[in-house]
């Protein structure tokens, strides 16, 4: 049985207004205020770095154009930018399993089931979370999580159509000495835009969750979130 939910369809956030929205959906949710809710959008970029980075990650060069965030999700560092696709899912785990293992599964099954859609199998390495192609392994989407009192932050990137190369050459993303990226635009030898791919994240995630979304207008008029976070951001194109 599906479960209602909202979808935020967002355009380019800044990281930080970003969060301050999750946190403020999160009790919303957690307070039974609001259902699941969805949120999608791009970063201008920035690289995060999660609960567990280590010194000697970063090797940001000098004068690049990036933002630097610590956040309170797990895993190590990351890079976000425009020609990714990020969601963030702000669920209440107590009405899909209290399990945080099988919630970081379901949304990589979320993921492959997105990147069926272009022909792609993407497929997961025992220990590491996220989703990769393989022959040789290419991480394609990276995961990180937040989970208070069962409500989830955070979520996933998919990479849609970006220069990987911040990934390896700005910070040892993911802490992954001589891993390799790469995007649905360069294994489909073609551009792909972000929009394009939306539909189909958001059918796949509600597919893996049983959710019925309800897409939220981009206007803000729902009144979901406070207007001066609203007044900054991006809506989708």
């Amino acid at each position: 049985m599906s479960r209602d939910a909202f979808l935020a369809q967002l355009g380019r956030v800044p990281y930080i207004e970003a969060w301050e929205l999750q946190r403020s959906l999160a009790e919303r949710v957690l307070n039974g205020e609001l259902p699941d809710t969805v949120l999608l959008l791009e970063h201008p970029a920035v690289v995060t770095l999660g609960r567990r980075t280590e010194p000697g990650e970063l090797h940001i060069p000098e004068g690049a154009d990036v933002e630097i965030v610590e956040t309170d999700r797990g895993g190590k560092s990351t890079y976000h930018g425009p020609g990714q696709l990020v969601c963030y899912p702000i669920l209440d785990l107590n009405r899909h399993g209290r399990d945080v293992k099988k919630y970081c599964r379901d949304l990589e099954e979320a993921l492959i089931r997105t990147l069926a859609a272009y022909a792609l199998e993407g497929t997961r390495i025992d220990g590491l979370t996220g989703v990769w192609l393989d022959r040789p392994p290419r991480k394609i989407a990276s995961i990180g999580v937040h989970i208070s009192r069962w409500v989830t932050t955070h979520g996933y990137a998919l990479n849609v159509d970006l220069d990987p190369a911040p990934f390896t050459q700005w910070i040892t993303a993911c802490g992954l000495e001589d891993a390799q990226f790469t995007t649905i635009a360069r294994e489909l030898g073609r551009p792909v835009a972000v929009d394009e791919v939306r539909p189909l994240a958001s059918a796949a995630l509600a597919e893996v969750f049983g959710l019925e979304l309800e897409e939220l207008p981009a206007d803000g008029e729902h009144g979901l979130w406070p207007q001066p976070i609203h007044a900054r951001l991006t809506t989708a194109s």
